[in-house]
């Protein structure tokens, strides 16, 4: 491998793109080219470590090891062959390979996984008369191939485990928010954590999520610091690691204290614990205020600030004390609504009342509301500013920004 120089691929979900290229720039200083799906960055062993450590928004850093046409199988096994694996793994290590496909000729991508394990075994037999063996959990060495109708695309995968993955969370609902979505909702409104930023709100913050990443960002935390990586296991980027403890040191020396309130709550206690144990995880339990309460209850924080929020569903709209995490209600930071649309007089109710609420106290706040309803500006009867596409996994979605004003709410009270 060329440790000193390559081009590094970000994905990330769709629609964070740009946001993306923005970050690793302000990371690294280099200029990121955007594409369908993440971002290409050059870079080398060292800048693929910073940006495992300090991204909040991609969901992986890989690193390119061979591309090129392909019709079958076996020109994937003969594409891996080009790649001097002796010099990434030993035979004592384990590897793992994951395909993704678009529009591919192929039938299995199973069989083409195999493939390309098996090109890497071989080159270690012929070097070693051992092969490596296979970890479809923790492998040492993740592999990532992409093909397309005729083009392939083979990659090292340095994080491992996917960067949404921080290192903290253990309590969640039942579908949890990525981290890594909830930090690009922060991007998208420019919420960094300054002074001049203002407090920040989730008034239904199931586990958590957006919160604690609110909270990491305001306190300096990079979101790679409390976990591993693949990288630390490479052969590559063994001669880098004291470089990459200094910058684990670096990052630990720059935490603060949080310059803004934070403050987060949900409708439910079950939810409202796991939130704070999460942020005791995350070392920012003491920047959040976390309080059980109902959203059309809550009392603002602070003259003016931001609300950000994924919208509650089902169980989590219920008025506080039915909200407990029993059976027969749905729960979490994701929705089950994000599959089913926000379908029923519940919800309609809830965004009605949620909006008029926000106009008799919240006047002078901003707030951002990612959902799957194309209609919710309609629901609340307010008219959005902004609306951001953005994807949760396979569901389409829209970030709304409502700059809330005083004044009577269009569609009454609400109950």
């Amino acid at each position: 491998m060329n440790a000193a120089a390559t081009t590094l691929f970000l994905p990330c979900a769709a629609g964070v793109e740009a946001l993306l290229a923005d970050e690793v720039q302000r990371i690294t200083g280099t200029p990121a080219e955007t594409g369908r799906g993440g971002v290409w960055v050059p870079g080398d062993a060292r800048l693929a470590m910073q940006l495992n450590l300090e991204s909040r928004l991609a969901q992986r850093v890989l690193w390119p090891l061979a591309d090129g046409p392909y019709r079958d199988e076996q020109d994937l096994y003969a594409l891996a062959r080009r790649v001097d694996w002796p010099a990434w793994i030993t035979p004592a290590q384990t590897l793992r390979v994951d395909v993704a496909a678009q529009r591919s000729p192929l039938t299995s991508l199973n069989f083409a996984a195999l493939r390309v394990k098996d090109a890497v075994c071989d080159a270690l037999r012929e070097t070693s008369g051992a092969r490596p063996g296979v970890d479809t959990r923790r492998p040492d060495l993740p592999l990532a191939l992409f093909v397309g109708p005729d083009h392939a695309t083979l990659y090292a995968d340095t994080s491992g485990e996917a960067l949404f993955k921080r290192g903290w969370r253990t309590q969640q609902g039942e579908a949890p928010l990525k981290e890594t979505l909830a930090a690009a909702m922060l991007a998208a409104a420019g919420w960094q954590g300054r002074a001049e930023d203002g407090p920040l709100l989730d008034p239904c913050c199931g586990a958590g999520t957006i919160a604690i990443e609110a909270a990491q960002i305001a306190c300096g935390i990079a979101p790679g610091a409390k976990r591993g990586f693949a990288f630390e296991r490479l052969r590559p980027f063994a001669p880098h690691l004291s470089a990459w403890r200094a910058m684990t040191r670096d990052a630990a020396a720059r935490v603060r204290p949080s310059a803004v309130p934070l403050v987060a709550g949900d409708v439910s206690f079950r939810m409202t614990d796991f939130a704070q144990r999460n942020a005791e995880r995350a070392g920012v339990a003491a920047a959040i205020e976390f309080r059980t309460m109902d959203a059309l209850q809550r009392p603002p924080p602070a003259p003016r600030g931001t609300i950000v929020m994924n919208p509650p569903y089902g169980e989590r709209i219920a008025p506080k004390g039915r909200g407990q995490g029993g059976q027969g209600g749905r729960s979490g930071d994701d929705r089950v609504a994000a599959r089913e649309g926000f379908e029923g007089g519940d919800a309609a109710t809830f965004f009605a009342a949620l909006a008029a609420h926000w106009k008799r106290h919240y006047p002078g706040w901003t707030a951002w509301l990612l959902s799957p309803d194309m209609k919710l500006p309609g629901l609340m009867r307010l008219k959005e500013s902004r609306r951001v596409p953005m994807w949760n996994g396979p569901i389409e979605c829209r970030l709304f920004r409502f700059d809330i004003t005083a004044g009577p709410h269009r569609g009454g009270a609400g109950p």
